[in-house]
C-alpha cells in the first residue's frame, strides 16, 4: 500500500467520522427546535443556517487532526510533478545545472572524507586515531622518533588505548631468479588489532614478534596480493616470500579493501618491527635512542580530547628530555589529527584539496543563481495560473510553499542524479598519479553516509535560499492589475528585469574568480616547469639499486659498485657517471641529523641539525651542481683517510656566518669531519622549500648498500634501460634497477599538487564560464523577446539592423562588465589563499587578471550574440501586430 493512498484512506475515515458527529449534531439541533414548537422544515433550516458551512468545519477539523498539512504536501508534490512535466525544456536545464553544482562538491567532499578524514579504508575508530610526530626546537616541520623514546612514551600515557608503529618501506621481492620491487609497512605487533582489522586467513603478530634482531621473519601479506600472486590460494599460510632476500613465512592475510595506513600507497606485505635490520642497511635501530625513524600512530581513549592528550605527551617528552640530554635535548612531541598528517601524501593534498573544495562551492553558488534565473523566466510563463489562484482564494503563504516544493523537487532530483556520478569520480585523483617504479599509487575518496547527507544538505539548502527571492517575488503579483491585463505591471517588470541582472552579474564575477585563480596556478606550474633546482634536469638519468635487499654487505657492495661504474661507463652515449645514497625528489626523504659546528654556539634548547647526502666522485659534475669552492671528493677520501664533507651556502650563511668555512670542522654522527668545499644550494625535496642546512659525505666513508645512479647520457631513458638492465643482470641477476627516468620527470613528479590544481581550477572555470555564459544568454534572450514591441517600433521608424545589433549586444556586455569588475575586486582580496602552492607569481599577477579578462569578456559576446542577431532580425509587421 502506497502512501497516497494510506492517506486517502485516512482522509476518508477522518471525514467519516467528522460527517457522524456533524449529523448527530444537527439532529439533535432540529429536534430541539421542533419539540419548541418549530415545523420540522424549518427546524432543518434554522438549524443549519446556526450550525454555518459543513464542509468549513470540515476542514477546520482536518486541520485540529494535523492530517490536512500531509495531505497538502502531497497534493503539492503531484502538482509540482505535474508542472515539471509539462516544461522538460525548463526542467532539464535546471536539473542539469544543479547536477553538476551538487555533484562537483559531493565529488570534492569524498576526497576530503576518504583522503584527510577517513584515510584508511576498514580501520576502526578513525575519529579516536592520531599521529605521533617528533619536533626539533628551532627547525620547521615534523621529524620520526626513536623505538626507546616510542616506547617510553607509551608506558608513560594513561590517556591512549595503544600506540601503534607504521613505517613504510620498499623492498626486493624474489622469487626464483627474478626481482621486483614492491611497498610494505613495517608495523608493531599490536598493529592489527588496534586498529580493528581481522585477516580474512591466517592471523596478525603475536606480542613478542615486535623485538629482537631479525628475530621473527613473518609476514601477513595483503588481499590483492593473495589474490594476483598467489591466485587466491586457500593454503598460502606457511608458506614464505623472500624479501631482501629473507625468507618470511606468511601468517596471515589482510583483508579485502584494507590497504594499509599510509596515505597514497597501498601496500603489499606488513613485517613486525623487529625485521628493521633486515629493511634498513644501516644497521639495527631498535636499541638506538637517537635513531628517529619511527612513523607512529595512537588511538585516544574514549572522552580523551586531543589537548588533554598533547599535555600528557609533551610532560612526558620534557622528562625524556630530562633524562636522555644527549639524545633528546631540543626535541618534543605532537600530536596531530589525521588530516595533518605528515608522513604520507595527505599533506601534499590538502591545499589542492581546500581549493578544489572554495571552487565546487563557487560552482554550486553559480549554478543555483542559473536555476533562480530559470524560476524567475519560469514564474512569468505561469504568470496567469498564479494570478487566477490568487484570485479563487489561494493564501500567499500556500502559493509559496507551492513554489518552494517545486524547487525541491528540482533538488532532490539533481542530487539523485549527482551521486552516482560523485561515486563514479571517487577515485578519478588516482588517475594524476600513474605507477611507477613499482609503486601503486591510489587516492580513495569516501563515499559513504555522510558524503551522501552532506550532498542532499547542500542540495537543499541552496536551492531554498536561491527559490526565495523568485517565489517571494511571483506571491507579490498586483492582483487588481493582473485582472485588468494580461501582462505584468511596469513595475514588476523591471523589478524582474533588475533580479535576474543580478543573477547574471553574480555568475560572472564568481566565474571570472575561478578563471584568475585557474590562471594564477597556471602559471605556477609554468614557472616550476622552467625552474631550476639547483642541478641538470634534462641530459641526467636516474635510477635507484638495492644491493642490500640482494643480501650483499659492505664490502661485496662496494665492490658490485666498482664494476658497475666501469660497465656503464663503457656504455656508448655516456658522459659521466656517479652514485648516491638519495635521490633528489624522490619519496624516500635525505638523511638527517644533529651537529655539532667548531665556534658557533647554540641556544641552550637548541639542537643544531643538516640535512645530507652520501655521493661518490663525480656526482657534482654529473649532476652539474656548481662547486663554488674547494675540490671535489677523490677515491682517496675512504675509510682510511681523514673524514671530510662538503657544505651547501645555507649552511656556510647559518654556522659560519658567510665566512670561507674550507678547513674548519663540525660533527655529525659522532665524527668530526673538515670542510674540503663549498656547493651551490640546490633543492631536493620541493621546488617551493626554502633553502635549507644541507652538507655532502664520501660515499666510501658513509657507505649504503641501496642508493642511486646518476648517468650524464645523450640516450634516450627507454634505450638506457635495456642497456643497464643488461649490465646488471649481467653482474648479478638477483639485483632489479628501479625505473630509469630524467631528473625533470623526476622534479616534475614533486609537481603533481600544482597540476591537479591546475585541472580541477581549468575544469571548474569552464565549467562555470559555461553556466554563466547560459544564464547570460537567457538573459539576453529573456529580454528581446520581452521588448519585441519596441524593438519593432524602432525598425519600422528606420532603425538599420546593425543598431539594434548593438543596443542588445551592449546591453549584455555592461552586464557583463560590471560582474567583471566585481569579480575582480573579489579576486584581488581572495587570490592569497592561494598563494601556499604558487612559484615565484604572485597572487596578483597581473597577467592572470588580463587573461581571465580577454576570455570572460570573449564568453559574454558569444553568450549575448545569438539574441542580439535574433533582435537585428525583427520583422516590424509581426512585432506590431
Amino acid at each position: 500500500m502506497n502512501i497516497a493512498r494510506l492517506l486517502r484512506l485516512n482522509r476518508a475515515r477522518s471525514d467519516a467520522e467528522v460527517g457522524e458527529e456533524i449529523v448527530a449534531h444537527l439532529t439533535m439541533a432540529i429536534e430541539e427546535r421542533v419539540a419548541r414548537g418549530e415545523s420540522r422544515a424549518d427546524a432543518e433550516a434554522n438549524a443549519r443556517r446556526e450550525f454555518g458551512n459543513v464542509g468549513h468545519v470540515q476542514e477546520v477539523a482536518r486541520e485540529m487532526s494535523g492530517s490536512l498539512w500531509l495531505e497538502r504536501l502531497a497534493q503539492d508534490v503531484r502538482f509540482g510533478l505535474r508542472m515539471l512535466r509539462r516544461a522538460p525544456g525548463f526542467s532539464i536545464v535546471a536539473v542539469l545545472c544543479l547536477t553538476l553544482g551538487i555533484g562537483a562538491n559531493a565529488v570534492v567532499g569524498g576526497w576530503v572524507e576518504g583522503i584527510l578524514f577517513r584515510p584508511y579504508p576498514g580501520v576502526a575508530n578513525q575519529d579516536r586515531l592520531v599521529h605521533v610526530a617528533g619536533t626539533v626546537k628551532g627547525e620547521p616541520g615534523y621529524t620520526g622518533l626513536s623505538f626507546p623514546d616510542f616506547a617510553d612514551l607509551e608506558r608513560s600515557s594513561t590517556l591512549f588505548d595503544a600506540f601503534i608503529v607504521s613505517k613504510i618501506i620498499g623492498t626486493t621481492l624474489t622469487t626464483g631468479d627474478r626481482a621486483e620491487h614492491v611497498t610494505g609497512l613495517m608495523v608493531s605487533p599490536n598493529y592489527f588489532d588496534a586498529l580493528g582489522v581481522r585477516p580474512v586467513l591466517g592471523r596478525g603478530f603475536a606480542p613478542d614478534e615486535g623485538i629482537g634482531w631479525n628475530a621473527h621473519p613473518v609476514t601477513v601479506i595483503s588481499y590483492d596480493e593473495w589474490q594476483d600472486r598467489f591466485h587466491a590460494d586457500p593454503a598460502i599460510i606457511g608458506k614464505t616470500q623472500r624479501y631482501n632476500d629473507v625468507p618470511h613465512v606468511i601468517v596471515g592475510v589482510a583483508p579485502k579493501g584494507f590497504i594499509g595506513t599510509f596515505v597514497g600507497y597501498s601496500m603489499q606485505f606488513y613485517v613486525p618491527t623487529s625485521m628493521q635490520a633486515a629493511f634498513d642497511p644501516s644497521g639495527y635501530k631498535l636499541e638506538d635512542r637517537g635513531a628517529r625513524w619511527i612513523e607512529g600512530f595512537a588511538i585516544l581513549k574514549r572522552g580523551a580530547t586531543l589537548d588533554r592528550a598533547q599535555s600528557e605527551i609533551s610532560a612526558a617528552a620534557t622528562q625524556l628530555a630530562a633524562d636522555y640530554p644527549d639524545q633528546d635535548r631540543g626535541h618534543g612531541v605532537r600530536l596531530l589529527p589525521l588530516w595533518r598528517g605528515t608522513f604520507d601524501g595527505a599533506q601534499d593534498l590538502m591545499p589542492t584539496l581546500r581549493i578544489g573544495l572554495a571552487v565546487a562551492v563557487f560552482v554550486l553558488l553559480i549554478a543555483c543563481a542559473n536555476v533562480a534565473n530559470l524560476l524567475l523566466v519560469r514564474s512569468f510563463v505561469r504568470r496567469h495560473e498564479i494570478t487566477v489562484r490568487l484570485s479563487l482564494g489561494a493564501g500567499r503563504l500556500r502559493l509559496i510553499r507551492q513554489l518552494f516544493t517545486e524547487a525541491l523537487l528540482l533538488s532532490a532530483i539533481a542530487t539523485c542524479c549527482a551521486a552516482p556520478l560523485a561515486y563514479w569520480l571517487r577515485n578519478a585523483l588516482t588517475l594524476f598519479f600513474p605507477s611507477e617504479g613499482g609503486i601503486e599509487y591510489t587516492f580513495h575518496g569516501d563515499f559513504d553516509w555522510r558524503v551522501c547527507a552532506l550532498s542532499a544538505l547542500i542540495g537543499v539548502v541552496s536551492v531554498v535560499v536561491f527559490a526565495a527571492v523568485p517565489a517571494l517575488h511571483s506571491s507579490r503579483t498586483d492582483l487588481s492589475a493582473a485582472l485588468k491585463s494580461d501582462s505584468r505591471s511596469a513595475s514588476g517588470q523591471r523589478d524582474r528585469s533588475r533580479m535576474r541582472a543580478t543573477l547574471v552579474v553574480f555568475q560572472v564575477a564568481m566565474s571570472f574568480v575561478l578563471l584568475v585563480a585557474a590562471g594564477l596556478v597556471l602559471r605556477s606550474l609554468q614557472s616550476i616547469s622552467g625552474a631550476s633546482p639547483g642541478f641538470s634536469t634534462d641530459d641526467v638519468l636516474a635510477t635507484s639499486l638495492n644491493l642490500f635487499a640482494a643480501g650483499y654487505d659492505t664490502t661485496r657492495a662496494k665492490a658490485f659498485d666498482e664494476r658497475l661504474l666501469r660497465s656503464i661507463r663503457s656504455l656508448g652515449g655516456v658522459d659521466t657517471v656517479a652514485l648516491a645514497r638519495s635521490l633528489p625528489f624522490s619519496t624516500r626523504p635525505y638523511d638527517s641529523g644533529p651537529i655539532a659546528v667548531d665556534g658557533f654556539v647554540p641556544r641552550a634548547d637548541e639542537q643544531p641539525a643538516a640535512s645530507y647526502n652520501s655521493v661518490s666522485p663525480g656526482y657534482f659534475a654529473t649532476l652539474g651542481i656548481e662547486l663554488l669552492s674547494g675540490r671535489d671528493f677523490t677515491s682517496g677520501d675512504d675509510d682510511s683517510s681523514e673524514p671530510v664533507a662538503i657544505v651547501g651556502e645555507t649552511m656556510v650563511a647559518r654556522f659560519w656566518h658567510g665566512e670561507n668555512p674550507i678547513g674548519k670542522r663540525f660533527q655529525s654522527g659522532g665524527r668530526w669531519r673538515r670542510v674540503i668545499g663549498v656547493a651551490r644550494n640546490v633543492k631536493f625535496e620541493s621546488l617551493l622549500d626554502a633553502p635549507r642546512p644541507l652538507f655532502y659525505l664520501p660515499l666510501r666513508q658513509n657507505f649504503s648498500t641501496q642508493g642511486a645512479v646518476f648517468i650524464r647520457t645523450r640516450q634516450t631513458p627507454d634505450a638506457l634501460r635495456r642497456s643497464l638492465a643488461r649490465e646488471i643482470h649481467a653482474l648479478d641477476p638477483r639485483i632489479a634497477p628501479y625505473e630509469v627516468i630524467t631528473l625533470r620527470e623526476q622534479v616534475r613528479r614533486a609537481t603533481s599538487s600544482q597540476r591537479i590544481a591546475v585541472t580541477l581550477l581549468g575544469m571548474f572555470g569552464a565549467l562555470a564560464m559555461l553556466l554563466a555564459g547560459i544564464g547570460l544568454y537567457g538573459t539576453m534572450a529573456y529580454t528581446v523577446s520581452q521588448r519585441t514591441r519596441e524593438l519593432g517600433l524602432r525598425t519600422a521608424l528606420g532603425a538599420a539592423p546593425s543598431v539594434l545589433l548593438r543596443l542588445v549586444l551592449s546591453q549584455g556586455l555592461r552586464l557583463a562588465a560590471i560582474g567583471i569588475a566585481i569579480g575582480g575586486l573579489v579576486a584581488f582580496a581572495s587570490t592569497r589563499a592561494i598563494a601556499s602552492i604558487l612559484y615565484r607569481v604572485s597572487a596578483r599577477d597581473p597577467r592572470a587578471f588580463v587573461a581571465a579578462l580577454v576570455v570572460m569578456l570573449l564568453a559574454a559576446l558569444l553568450a549575448c550574440l545569438a539574441p542580439a542577431w535574433r533582435a537585428a532580425r525583427t520583422d516590424p509587421v509581426k512585432a506590431l501586430r
